[in-house]
């Protein structure tokens, strides 16, 4: 009992900080949705000048159901914009929109990271899906007083992928951010304060991420240590 407590107490505390940075996240989003971009375009337009202007031709600017669902698929080189980000002429619009073309550059010039991370999906399903039940069947052998932990030590490396999984994510996502307020401010898309908080909101962004990579690590460490 004890070993899942340590485990509940690990996950909970990570679920609450988690929440605390998605609601601020949803709250800056709000809050820029409400100021109007000076160039009166919008989240549909900037992503297509975005993609023209590092010469990607071939990706689709697309609009996807949801809050905050947005995304870049590499697989059919598509930039997923959700109603608000795709119709949006605001700051949060123009951010999200550029962070999400980040990826499209990111796919287009090959950045080793985001490839990286491609080439880890399918072991990241498996991972994702069989690591937690492997885990807990090692457990659970372990406290009826079978001495093989080889069951606990596959479960580990299985949820391990998934943990290689979320760092990679952080580089990734925050060069996409990095690529898309350079942009904006080059092309004076954004300027002065509307830069400073299109800066703002997608700082937010990536620290959910943040915070799951923290998470994953946290509770490796802790399988670790039981082992």
């Amino acid at each position: 009992m004890g070993i899942y407590m340590g485990y509940y107490v690990i996950a909970g505390v990570m679920f609450l900080i988690g929440m605390l940075v998605s609601n601020r996240l949803k709250s800056k989003f709000k809050e820029y949705a409400q100021v109007g971009l000076r160039n009166g375009m919008s989240g549909k337009e900037i992503a297509e000048k975005m993609l023209r202007d590092h010469s990607i031709f071939d990706v689709q600017v697309i609009s996807t159901p949801g809050f905050l669902s947005d995304h870049y698929d590499p697989t059919n080189k598509t930039v997923n914009l959700s109603p608000d980000v795709y119709e949006g002429r605001s700051v949060s619009a123009a951010a999200v929109a550029a962070h999400e073309c980040g990826h499209a550059v990111q796919h287009a010039t090959a950045y080793s990271m985001l490839m990286m991370r491609s080439k880890m999906v399918p072991a990241v399903k498996i991972g994702t899906s069989l690591s937690q039940w492997v885990i807990m069947a090692g457990i659970g052998m372990m406290g009826f007083g079978h001495g093989n932990q080889t069951i606990f030590l596959i479960g580990i490396l299985l949820f391990s992928i998934t943990t290689i999984f979320s760092v990679i994510t952080l580089p990734v996502e925050y060069d996409a951010s990095k690529r898309a307020l350079v942009w904006l401010e080059n092309t004076q898309l954004t300027s002065g304060e509307e830069h400073d908080q299109a800066k703002d909101a997608l700082t937010w962004a990536a620290r959910t991420y943040l915070v799951a990579a923290i998470a994953s690590i946290a509770t490796l460490l802790y399988y670790v240590m039981i082992f």
